[in-house]
């Protein structure tokens, strides 16, 4: 009786890992949202609890069989040669039920990753779009161009490290077929703000590159001109003071 009741326990063990492996291995699933696939990662969870806690009805189921081999070989021997199966067929769906499980936890990472440097990204477009309205109307200034100027070439010194994890890791999902929907259109929007506001921001670091120049020339024309203005009131005060005619000084001065 003793062995019929061992058999039937292996036969079950059996049935429930049919079961589990076709409800959790076999399925064909589709991770079309973050919840899809965050409800994927949390079920392969459980089961791999599930799968493991197991563990311990596998050791019972051999441990009652070792000992009937000691006290009746002959059903022992028919029951040990079933133990060892189901044995295999458990170690191999604790380990492949294990690898979805971890795969399933890198996708979700890989996710969440693609998030955070989308969100840093898009903290530095934002900043870059406020240096570039900043160059808009700004004072006929020397200082205020010029300071205007390093703000915005300070922004766009930015490293390009983000946006290459960004291109990397959405295509690494887009490649697997997860969130390939939400994930494509996430980054079309990023690249086309980022190409719109690169282009518009060079586009102002140049113009304000020619604004500095031409204010640094003019700037500088002035200087000589004062320059030559107090050399000249000089000379004419001398002249003055001295007394001297008009028609004695050189041409250049009358």
């Amino acid at each position: 009786e003793k062995a019929v009741n061992l058999k039937k326990d292996l036969a079950e063990m059996q049935e429930w890992m049919t079961q589990a492996e076709e409800e959790y291995l076999e399925k064909d699933f589709e991770y079309k949202s973050p919840e899809e696939l965050e409800n994927a990662v949390e079920e392969m969870k459980r089961a791999k609890e599930d799968v493991l806690q197991k563990e311990v009805r596998v050791k019972i189921l051999k441990d009652n069989i070792k000992m009937l081999a000691t006290k009746i070989p002959s059903s022992g021997q028919d029951l040990a040669t079933e133990l060892n199966v189901v044995l295999e067929n458990y170690q191999l769906l604790c380990n492949r039920i294990r690898g979805k499980c971890h795969t399933l936890e890198e996708v979700w990472s890989c996710w969440i990753e693609l998030l955070h440097y989308l969100d840093l990204e898009t903290a530095w477009l934002n900043n870059l779009e406020e240096k570039v309205q900043m160059t808009e109307n700004l004072p006929d200034k020397l200082d205020a161009v010029n300071d205007a100027l390093e703000s915005l070439e300070s922004v766009l010194r930015h490293p390009a490290d983000n946006r290459t994890q960004i291109r990397e890791l959405g295509q690494t999902l887009i490649d697997g077929g997860i969130l390939d929907d939400i994930i494509s259109e996430k980054l079309e929007a990023f690249n086309a703000r980022y190409e719109e506001l690169s282009h518009l921001a060079v586009s102002r670091q140049i113009a304000l590159e020619q604004q500095l120049q031409t204010m640094r020339e003019t700037d500088h024309m002035l200087q000589v001109l004062q320059e030559n203005l107090v050399e000249l009131d000089r000379q004419l005060t001398s002249y003055l003071t001295d007394r001297i005619d008009a028609f004695q000084m050189p041409q250049e001065a009358q």
